[in-house]
């Protein structure tokens, strides 16, 4: 298999468009009028999830196909001393050291699709919401690993800031606060 696009590009013009499909599917929207519920009603509505499900389960295996991680020229935001995203010889070199980690992130983005999948024979809307719950977290762990791993550092800081503002003993204020020391 020979490649077309880079993993940047395959993101941003599949997997990404076609997760809006599962994300955009259920929802609550607040504004003066009241609240507005997204939610799959129709035949068509259960299609588009179906499809971006579809696209999800099999395009992720796209990405195991050997491919530049960026177009020739894009260096994502990587240079200077607080570079917030991993240059694409970053990212192919901790693909290079761990490739079953990238493997797992795969299999975990695509496992999702499966799920969604499950969800539309079913039709169950309530299971969507979980679902793309999931999607969120399978899109976001990977792109903690590869592409803004500063972020990481960040979210424990404001994790911690929560901790020490909370004013319990720290076990008690790790466990009310749903946190998992890592």
């Amino acid at each position: 298999m020979k490649p077309v696009v880079s993993v940047k590009e395959l993101m941003r013009d599949m997997i990404d468009p076609m997760s809006d499909y599962i994300f955009d599917a259920v929802g609550d929207e607040w504004s003066k009028r009241g609240t507005i519920e997204h939610r799959p009603r129709t035949d068509a509505d259960w299609d588009r999830i179906r499809i971006g499900a579809v696209t999800l389960a099999e395009g992720a295996y796209l990405l195991k196909v050997q491919r530049p991680f960026a177009p020739p020229g894009d260096e994502n935001n990587s240079t200077g001393p607080e570079a917030e995203e991993l240059s694409p010889a970053q990212i192919t070199d901790k693909l290079h050291k761990d490739p079953v980690l990238w493997n797992a992130k795969i299999e975990a983005l695509r496992n999702v699709g499966l799920e969604v999948l499950d969800v539309v024979k079913r039709r169950d809307t309530n299971e969507l919401w979980d679902a793309a719950e999931n999607l969120d977290q399978a899109c976001e762990n990977c792109h903690l690993e590869y592409w803004y791993p500063g972020e990481r550092a960040l979210l424990k800081q404001l994790d911690q800031r929560l901790v020490d503002l909370s004013g319990a003993p720290k076990a008690d204020r790790t466990r009310s606060l749903g946190m998992v020391s890592k």
